[in-house]
């Protein structure tokens, strides 16, 4: 079955979860600032990932009080903004990366979907074919709203785990979310590492025990070795400032589509070479 001919909804990422656990990997998933540095060049960035080997696309929707975001991804939404970035324009990124058939999922602050309306946003991600939401500042407590928005219109619910997780903490966000749970492999805010936090293996497995949800880990993985090292324990492994790292630092547009295609493929090799343990 090729992707275009796939489920629809949120049964894309179950979907592709059960896909890389056949092939004994992880899913690979990897983070780009729609309208960075342009919006074309977001597009055309996320379709060249996809094409070398991305699994599941996050597009971050570009917010002027990015608090939870490093550095690299600040200045990368300030890019997007000042070039005309708008969350109507974002879901205009996120139909042309799910026509390529790999599951797209927005990433964004909590305040820029209620103020575009929360059924509206639903309603308007689904018809773009999307995939579903991840929430990092959204907690259970104040989601039920959202999460019977994201039910009627069969989109995946994407909340945040971290280290500092309670046993408790990790139960209530699990049984709150749909599709994957996303695990924080360090406190603080995003960014490329040299390492991976060790906290990361010990959270997916404090995790594991709560959920029968794919567990991916996210913040700091940045190279084939560090994305082989998460696969090894972890059903997906997210990139995202890596990636934008590659279109800051490109000489043009061109080269930098260029830099995360491969970087994609190197990554996606990671996945490969490590065989997911349970």
């Amino acid at each position: 079955m090729s992707r275009l001919e796939g489920p629809c909804g949120s049964a894309r990422l179950a979907a592709v979860f059960e896909t890389a656990r056949s092939e004994g990997r992880a899913a690979l998933i990897a983070y780009l600032p729609a309208g960075f540095p342009t919006h074309q060049t977001s597009i055309d960035a996320l379709r060249a990932m996809v094409d070398a080997g991305v699994d599941i696309v996050e597009v971050g929707l570009p917010y002027s009080d990015p608090l939870m975001d490093g550095p690299t991804i600040q200045a990368a939404t300030e890019i997007a903004l000042r070039n005309g970035s708008t969350t109507a324009r974002g879901l205009e990124v996120v139909a042309k990366v799910a026509a390529t058939g790999a599951p797209a999922l927005v990433m964004t602050y909590w305040n820029l979907v209620e103020h575009y309306g929360v059924e509206n946003f639903a309603r308007d991600l689904a018809d773009a074919g999307g995939a579903g939401v991840i929430t990092p500042d959204l907690t259970p407590e104040e989601g039920g709203p959202w999460f019977d928005a994201a039910r009627a219109h069969d989109l995946d619910r994407v909340l945040l785990v971290a280290p500092s997780s309670t046993d408790e903490r990790l139960r209530t966000v699990t049984s709150s979310g749909s599709g994957f749970v996303y695990a924080a492999s360090t406190m603080g805010v995003t960014g490329a590492r040299n390492a991976v936090s060790g906290s990361a293996e010990t959270l997916v497995r404090r995790t594991r025990a709560v959920t029968e949800l794919p567990i991916a880990v996210g913040l700091g993985v940045s190279t084939p070795e560090q994305a082989a090292q998460v696969a090894a324990y972890a059903d997906g492994v997210i990139v995202g400032s890596a990636f934008v790292r590659c279109l800051l630092d490109a000489p043009s547009a061109e080269f930098g589509v260029a830099a995360a295609a491969s970087l994609a493929r190197e990554l996606a090799a990671g996945v490969r070479a490590a065989g997911v343990r349970r």
